[in-house]
């Protein structure tokens, strides 16, 4: 199976790469729903496109917004050079974009993306004749009906499923919510993620408002929970999911390894089921509470979150250089001291949730230092342990 990671800046897309993601997915500047992440000028486009082609690994681009007829302006363009990339996707969701680009990039492969809602075989079967070659499931779908659209689509159309992360509270992301609140269009790339907001409600006749109590925290009445299947991705491939696909363009890069990793290991391990170890693994980063969505039609499932992202590791260090004469380089991203033990995230099984003491700090000038505090410096750390570059120190909060 595929495991699909995603990409908001190249930092994060070399940490998908180096974590084990089987294809990575990322935005351009123009077109894709997540504006406000960093995304992938052209150069970078061009860039990425190589390095995951030299790994074997793919890469897909998000063409995804729901288009009105200005957008098409310079599109013709910009499908000309992702063919020129040796771009190995493009995620659609406008019918209009589909047919667009049979027309003017037939080569492209056509993966339809999750916003364009298809939950019927009759919708997969006419995108299909369109001509595309990946449906990207709505998350509304339980396994057994995607076992159904399996049985009654063409062999060659490949389905793709969202498997962890964040959940819109509407219908496959399709949500006015932030436009009706702030003017930001969510289906143009510039949602503000308003369902995630702390919110009141008023009686009709008094000016004061009154809050909803659900927790210390206040209460986010429209607000979901994550998404985690790692505990079940037998069962994905066995209703015939190929590829399994990671929410978070806009998390962080700590975010990305950790899932990746995670999930690399379970799908390494079918048919065996991902252990304990892993299930721990994905409360090491922020998320919300989890849920396994509608994949089990559970009709007596909460999926509504009533707080704020949680997590119990934080990220401190990232290793810059390999393992020499007992010392390894890292690059520091939150302060570390003498003495204190962090835990190693590794795709190395080796060093894998190992712990490590700091007993040895040496800055960028050759000095002793007894805390690492300035912000991205690159320090020494002794160590026993074989770390190798993109290994990442964190700390238990």
């Amino acid at each position: 199976m595929e495991l699909l990671a995603p990409a908001g800046n190249f930092e994060k897309f070399e940490m998908a790469l180096h974590y084990g993601a089987d294809a990575i997915y990322f935005a351009g500047q123009s077109f894709g729903l997540r504006a406000f992440a960093g995304n992938f000028s052209n150069e970078e486009i061009l860039k990425a496109s190589k390095m995951a082609h030299e790994k074997n690994r793919k890469v897909y681009v998000t063409i995804n917004i729901i288009a009105r007829d200005k957008d098409f302006v310079g599109l013709k363009e910009y499908l000309d050079f992702l063919v020129e990339a040796e771009i190995d996707g493009v995620i659609v969701a406008d019918l209009g974009v589909i047919s667009f680009i049979r027309k003017n990039a037939p080569t492209l492969n056509v993966h339809v993306s999750t916003q364009a809602n298809v939950i019927n075989s009759y919708t997969a079967n006419l995108l299909a004749d369109m001509g595309v070659t990946r449906i990207v499931l709505a998350r509304e779908l339980s396994l057994e009906e995607i076992k159904e659209i399996r049985k009654n689509i063409p062999n060659h159309i490949e389905l793709e499923a969202f498997v962890h992360g964040a959940m819109c509270i509407s219908y496959s992301g399709r949500c006015l919510l932030s436009n009706y609140l702030t003017g930001r269009d969510s289906n143009r790339g510039e949602c503000v993620q308003a369902c995630r907001w702390k919110y009141y409600i008023r009686e009709v006749s008094r000016e004061d408002e009154l809050e909803i109590q659900e927790d210390e925290k206040g209460s986010y009445i429209l607000n979901s929970k994550d998404l985690n299947m790692i505990s079940h991705i037998k069962e994905l491939q066995e209703a015939g999911v190929v590829s399994l696909k990671i929410e978070g363009r806009m998390k962080s890069s700590y975010y990305v390894a950790t899932v990746v990793n995670a999930y690399r290991k379970a799908i390494d391990m079918l048919p065996e089921v991902a252990g304990e170890d892993l299930v721990n693994e994905l409360e090491k980063t922020s998320h919300r509470r989890y849920t396994t969505g509608f994949y089990f039609n559970d009709e007596e499932k909460n999926y509504k979150e009533d707080s704020m992202p949680i997590q119990t590791h934080e990220f401190v260090a990232i290793v810059t250089g390999d393992t020499e004469d007992g010392y390894c380089e890292v690059e520091m991203r939150n302060k570390f001291v003498l003495n204190e033990k962090l835990e190693i995230l590794s795709k190395n099984d080796e060093v894998f949730n190992k712990i490590i003491e700091i007993c040895d700090i040496i800055d960028s000038e050759g000095n002793k230092i007894e805390k690492a505090i300035k912000v991205q410096e690159k320090v020494k750390i002794k160590t026993s342990l074989p770390l190798s570059v993109g290994d990442i120190l964190r700390r238990k909060q």
